[in-house]
């Protein structure tokens, strides 16, 4: 799990965890200036801290893990129940390269389901992984591909690129339940569409992620 500055999110997301079994957290650090790193020290003694950067802070944790599949939850998204099982169930076929959860966004307005249904519908047409949807794969997979490209945006769609070369990309249900924070405090319509247009930027026009990340803002 990456964060950074995540001490509103992090108690609620790490708690709705089940790590039974051979479950490993590994939470890394880029930086925080709250109390993110204190929280996660409640949860699993595997806290690391290293240079800012969501790409280069999820390589770092992918190094430090020792089991044989990786998932990538951000600190405000909710993993479905029986979510672990879901994703070792998912990667027992060969043919899947990797995998995410269908989107849902935890508030109750209409607009937000309209989001919802568009962005599953993405999914189903472009078989593009975003992270906010907990992507999932095989170790030997990671690796194969060499872990994220250390860009300061879209290092999920780039790394989409690369996994659909190896087998098919899945979405899967429950959904995961992401935070409409952003939605809300940008505006839904605005942050709708500027994230399209961003996604859109890199994947068609080929805009560089240096020159999209700012008209990103990162909500906290």
């Amino acid at each position: 799990m990456p964060v950074l500055n995540e001490s509103k999110k992090l108690r609620n997301t790490l708690s709705r965890l089940d790590l039974s079994g051979n479950a490993e957290l590994i939470v890394v650090d880029g930086g925080s200036a709250d109390g993110t790193v204190s929280i996660a020290r409640e949860f699993t003694d595997k806290v690391f801290i290293t240079k800012t950067g969501r790409a280069s802070v999820m390589n770092f944790g992918a190094k430090k893990a020792g089991g044989d599949i990786f998932l990538f939850l951000h600190a405000d998204c909710v993993l479905p129940d029986e979510g672990f099982n879901i994703i070792r169930e998912t990667l027992a076929d060969g043919n899947i390269a990797a995998g995410a959860f269908f989107l849902g966004i935890a508030h109750p307005g209409r607009y937000f389901r309209v989001i919802e249904f568009a962005s599953n519908i993405r999914c189903r047409i472009t078989a593009l992984l975003y992270g906010d949807q907990g992507i999932f794969l095989k170790k030997e997979t990671f690796d194969r591909v060499g872990g994220y490209a250390d860009i300061p945006l879209m290092e999920d769609i780039e790394i989409s690129k690369r996994l659909r070369k190896l087998g098919r990309i899945v979405f899967v249900k429950p959904p995961i339940k992401t935070s409409p924070r952003r939605w809300l405090d940008e505006g839904a319509v605005y942050t709708t569409l500027r994230d399209w247009t961003i996604a859109f930027s890199y994947t068609f026009l080929k805009i560089s992620p240096g020159k999209l990340i700012k008209y990103y803002s990162d909500i906290r």
